[in-house]
């Protein structure tokens, strides 16, 4: 796939390192919001392995709240800013605001990456004018209320028609086939159950033929399954990137980083063989 800086080959997984500049996300809300210390977090994530690095500067955890325009552009703005200049990384911004989608193109964004799909007002208008990469998440409901009462037919066939929905919403509005990346929203408005029904129908999602990313780093569908909190889900966050680096899984987006690249490495080797 063709981004801003350089061509990236999806034929072994990449990694995406997290870089929330937030208050108030569920894993490392708050560790991150100065400038320098996301710096310094982002040079280690590259040095670990890192391809890309999701910068987000509005959490999406349950019930979160909403963050006004200006206040999301000051957290990320800034931090696009500092580690384009530091590192030849791929940065990805995690947002949902076409405006802010806009800026973070301008300050060196190379990925969105939109929870919503480009649904929000002026988002797929703005990604089509940006001309980089777009990656597509499924979320049922909005991040307030979207674990309340989730239901699907069939959560792999639900998850695959909303997809194909929005990559033709993109493509009538400009956005080629060549810039689609598919995320099928681990956690977002699934539960226990259907988190893992949706794992374990990732093969359908990537024989829609585009780039799949997937994020289930320290989430919900570990702790409740082991009964571990969140700083203890390490073990489980590697066992998931794992599976999904065999099934075929293009980019994993975790928060730690140099564990899952040593998975990968091992996961790649094996393949390699085969």
């Amino acid at each position: 796939m063709q981004f801003s800086s350089r061509t990236v080959s999806f034929t072994q997984p990449h990694i995406m390192g997290i870089l929330n500049v937030t208050p108030d996300s569920f894993s490392d809300g708050g560790k991150h919001m100065q400038t320098e210390r996301a710096l310094r977090h982002a040079l280690a994530m590259v040095q670990q392995g890192a391809t890309f690095i999701d910068i987000g500067g509005e959490s999406t955890r349950p019930g979160a709240p909403d963050v006004s325009l200006q206040e999301e552009l000051d957290r990320v703005i800034p931090a696009i800013e500092a580690i384009t200049n530091e590192t030849n990384a791929i940065i990805s911004v995690d947002t949902s605001k076409a405006q802010v989608m806009q800026e973070a193109v301008a300050a060196g964004a190379e990925l969105i990456n939109d929870v919503r799909a480009l649904q929000e007002p002026g988002a797929i208008e703005v990604a089509a004018k940006a001309d980089v990469p777009v990656c597509l998440m499924h979320m049922q409901g909005q991040p307030r209320t979207m674990q309340q009462t989730p239901h699907y037919q069939d959560v792999t066939q639900d998850v695959m028609t909303f997809l194909q929905q929005r990559v033709d919403a993109c493509q009538n509005a400009g956005i080629g086939a060549d810039k689609l990346i598919l995320d099928p929203g681990y956690g977002f408005g699934k539960t226990l159950e259907h988190n893992y029904q949706l794992l374990n129908g990732l093969s359908h999602i990537l024989n829609m033929g585009y780039p799949v990313l997937v994020g289930m780093s320290r989430k919900s569908m570990i702790g409740q399954l082991l009964n571990r909190a969140v700083n203890e889900r390490l073990a489980g966050s590697i066992a998931l990137a794992t599976i999904a680096a065999q099934m075929g899984a293009h980019i994993i987006r975790v928060h730690d980083v140099q564990e899952t690249a040593d998975a990968v490495a091992i996961v790649n080797k094996l393949k390699a063989l085969q």
